[in-house]
């Protein structure tokens, strides 16, 4: 333990008065992230879809299991790792979206300290000036992961970095395993052998598909591998703070685009050689805002008081510290392919229990995969009678203003114990936090679903479109009358 704390108030005391220029004086920093995976779906956190690749990483650092994001979508989420500012104060809460101008974000930070910045791979992110990347496509690219050298990209970056002494920080951000579900080998997962999680109806088309979804999570895992291994053979791999997260969940019922606990926890594996000890787990809560403080603070750059997150370098040290006492999410469906005109969710979450207010609940939610044969077969089952396929799709669709979940017994949300006995002050908790959350972020519920379709890029074109309309439009008009 002196050791590692010895080490660590070297690295950080050369990090914050030493010449950035020099590459042992800060360490490397890389996050991987996958697309649109449940966690529990990993092997390396007890699921069916192999692995083998995190399970080593997990071997030679800390997993944490108790991560979590704020926005179960693409975009707001990559937003929220980015800039470290929960999605409504930084103006990127629906999907497809943007935050405010002049918001910056960890590249200008790292870059500020003497470090390259790269993103390869998957983008949701706008605009560009608040987020001055490197960028390549190369970590999107599956097909690439077939050739001898997968990475050529990212591979000059780390020589060059090497060569002029520069630290490098690289977000490698995958495809995998978003839809279509098209890459791996589906046959290592014989649907008929599979294990259907409990808020799931049970037909021929959901195996099928999970098969081939699980197949994708394992070539996320090889994507994973093979960047793994370049850092070895560059020699950097002992002075790499590397982070792997699996994003926010499926696309199947209850995980991504709800507030469940399968929307919004996460795996999360870093190996920081000299901090993390080998083999480790914790159980602190920790948030995606929290991903560019603690790259901050382990590259010895201040923490801007802009950012929401909070840096658990701590954690990563100690792993049985704790970090915080509850997380939080937001969804809107506002904007997103057949989403509810607006069904907005919040949601507030301990270690133990999950809190949610659905802003709209009576309405029906929807969302693009009710169009999915999954889905469709789901329906067919509830319509002949189906005792489960009907509660869960009820479920799905039709919801209480507020629910409440024991998370630990029942991690999948389905037993609501809002009116139960002995859950009304958990809930008033809950409630209450979450409350404060939303004023101190300027969250005002509806209202502020309501103004989701100007957040989103779309929106805001089709806004100058329509302005820009406008305005031709008075000035054919002043043209007229002056003639």
């Amino acid at each position: 333990m002196f050791q590692k704390l010895f080490l660590s108030l070297v690295l950080f005391g050369f990090g914050l008065s030493g010449n950035p220029g020099h590459a042992w004086e800060k360490p490397n920093l890389v996050f991987m992230i996958a697309d649109d995976c449940t966690y529990l779906d990993m092997e390396v956190y007890g699921g069916q879809a192999k692995t083998p690749h995190l399970n080593q990483l997990a071997s030679e650092g800390l997993k944490m299991n108790r991560c979590f994001q704020t926005a179960p979508m693409c975009s707001p989420t990559r937003h929220n790792i980015y800039t470290g500012i929960y999605p409504v104060k930084s103006g990127a809460w629906p999907n497809h979206t943007q935050v405010y101008p002049g918001t910056k974000s960890i590249a200008h930070y790292l870059k500020d300290a003497g470090y390259r910045v790269a993103l390869s791979g998957k983008t949701h992110i706008n605009p560009r000036e608040s987020f001055p990347f490197e960028y390549s496509k190369e970590f999107s690219n599956a097909a690439r992961l077939s050739q001898a050298d997968p990475f050529p990209e990212i591979k000059t970056l780390i020589v060059e970095s090497k060569a002029k002494g520069q630290p490098f920080c690289l977000f490698a951000c995958s495809n995998e395993p978003h839809s279509p579900w098209n890459q791996g080998d589906a046959s290592q997962y014989p649907p008929a052998d599979l294990k259907l999680p409990p808020s799931w109806v049970d037909t021929p088309t959901t195996r099928k598909q999970y098969a081939k979804y699980l197949a994708e999570i394992t070539f996320f895992d090889r994507q994973c591998g093979a960047l793994l291994d370049l850092l070895q053979e560059q020699g950097v791999a002992d002075n790499t703070l590397v982070m792997v997260a699996s994003e926010q969940g499926s696309s199947f019922p209850f995980a991504k685009w709800t507030c469940y606990e399968m929307g919004l926890a996460s795996g999360m594996i870093v190996r920081w050689p000299g901090h993390t000890e080998p083999g480790t787990e914790s159980q602190a809560l920790v948030e995606y805002v929290d991903v560019a403080p603690t790259f901050l603070e382990a590259a010895g750059v201040p923490v801007p008081a802009t950012m929401d997150g909070k840096s658990f370098v701590s954690v990563l040290n100690e792993p049985n510290r704790e970090h915080k006492k509850y997380t939080y999410g937001i969804h809107t469906t506002k904007g997103i392919i057949n989403g509810s005109d607006s069904y907005g969710i919040r949601s507030c979450g301990t270690k133990t229990h999950r809190y949610i207010r659905n802003l709209s609940s009576d309405k029906t939610f929807s969302n693009v995969f009710l169009k999915n044969p999954v889905w469709q077969e789901w329906q067919a089952k509830a319509d002949d009678g189906d005792v489960q396929a009907r509660r869960l799709t009820g479920k799905y669709q039709k919801r209480p203003a507020e629910e409440l979940y024991d998370v630990v017994k029942d991690p999948h949300c389905l037993n609501n114990l809002v009116g139960q006995p002995g859950s009304e002050s958990i809930r008033s908790e809950l409630s209450r936090q979450l409350d404060d959350w939303m004023a101190a972020q300027g969250d005002r519920g509806v209202a502020t679903e309501d103004l989701a379709l100007t957040r989103q890029r779309k929106g805001q074109n089709n806004k100058n479109k329509n302005q820009n309309k406008n305005k031709k439009k008075n000035q054919d008009k002043q043209t007229g009358a002056e003639q």
